[in-house]
């Protein structure tokens, strides 16, 4: 490439046709790039500023191309950040092979005699330069903008996690662009680690390959997620297992919008809080299947669900009650149970089918019966138990 003393006459020239140069870009830019002409006329004019500022640049790099070759970001500054939300990297792209082409093309006009396979190198050069300067530019923008969107998103998990009302969950939402995506369900397990907006950034990524909508934040070691338009929020947990650290993750019960997310983050906490007590839960688990952990651990909601959804159902049913109470008694014997009531085997199964049909609780699995028990216990105990009809 040729000194800068060598093209000092191309210098001036191009300083002298920068006003041109630009206005013919602008131009060049309105025949080739429909999407550019349907920009508003305010934005067509600040992307003249940032021509105009492009040739200036390139008159800058050739005067000091023989000690740096990195154009300044700063060639972008003359554009609000306004025009930069506007436009994407691939069409401000777009917009530098426009300009530069036009350059090129007026090389034999703004060369000096000699000069011009120097100038043209120069260009070619200075091309790639500026295209690494939008790089720069809009990766620094992406940061910053994920940075944002991370305090966000924690600013909306702390409102779930505090129970605000719907209008600050809904301000928050809007101010993160969600878009409402029925039904809704709030997911917690451990963070993973790490920065906060890595952590939120990876979760994203998960979910765009699924095709749901997620807002996330870190709360102390737990890491929070709603997630909007899940038709079966376990198995969309599961698929995002990989965003979440080691330990449990409860998912809470799904509700029609995010305004009534805050129920849902209650249990799927009070769950992730319950969870140690048992080990042998499913990875992600629901809510409602740690309703007996939640209780013991101090639930009102657990305890209310038990009391009254469980307790209070088969109280209304004598016969069920005292059934179930005989079974527990028998240590799970159909028989024992049946001589205690003094009725036939066939008529005990056939109560324990109702209870599990009327309570959605087994008392044959382990598991549910372990539940009942827990809620005969919470029924007993609070007079105030609903056991009417």
């Amino acid at each position: 490439m040729a000194p800068p003393d060598e093209l000092a006459a191309t210098l001036r020239q191009i300083e002298r046709s920068a006003g041109a140069l630009a206005t013919a870009s602008v131009s060049r830019m309105e025949d080739v790039l429909p999407w550019f002409r349907e920009l508003p006329a305010d934005q067509r004019a600040w992307v003249m500023l940032v021509a105009q500022a492009g040739v200036r640049s390139l008159v800058e790099w050739l005067t000091n191309s023989g000690t740096s070759q990195e154009v300044s970001d700063e060639v972008f500054d003359a554009a609000p950040r306004a025009l930069a939300r506007s436009l994407n990297l691939q069409q401000t792209v777009q917009l530098i092979k426009v300009t530069i082409d036009v350059v090129e093309e007026q090389v034999p006009h703004l060369a000096a005699p000699g000069e011009e396979d120097a100038l043209r190198e120069a260009v070619l050069r200075f091309s790639r330069e500026i295209a690494f300067a939008a790089a720069r530019v809009y990766a620094r923008a992406a940061e910053s903008r994920g940075a944002w969107d991370a305090r966000l998103q924690a600013l909306l998990v702390d409102a779930l996690v505090r129970g605000d009302s719907s209008d600050v969950l809904a301000s928050r939402a809007a101010a993160l662009g969600w878009t409402e995506a029925p039904p809704v369900a709030v997911a917690v397990g451990r963070s993973p680690g790490g920065e906060t907006s890595a952590v939120v950034h990876a979760l994203y990524r998960a979910a765009r390959r699924i095709g749901v909508e997620v807002i996330s934040g870190v709360h102390g070691d737990r890491l929070v997620v709603v997630l909007g338009g899940a038709a079966d929020p376990i198995s969309v947990a599961e698929r995002l297992l990989v965003g979440f650290g080691e330990g449990p993750v409860v998912v809470g019960q799904p509700v029609p919008s995010l305004d009534e997310a805050t129920e849902s983050a209650r249990a799927a906490l009070a769950g992730y809080r319950a969870a140690p007590a048992w080990p042998a839960a499913p990875r992600p688990v629901a809510a409602g299947d740690l309703l007996p952990e939640r209780a013991l651990a101090g639930d009102t909601d657990a305890r209310r669900i038990l009391r009254q959804e469980v307790y209070g159902t088969l109280a209304r049913s004598g016969e069920l009650l005292e059934t179930l109470d005989a079974f527990f008694a028998a240590g799970g014997v159909l028989e024992s149970a049946a001589r205690a009531l003094f009725v036939h085997p066939n008529t005990v199964r056939y109560r324990l089918r109702r209870v599990a049909e009327t309570t959605g609780l087994a008392p044959l699995s382990a598991r549910d019966a372990f539940a009942l028990r827990v809620a005969l216990a919470i029924g007993r105990l609070d007079p105030s138990a609903n056991t009417s009809g």
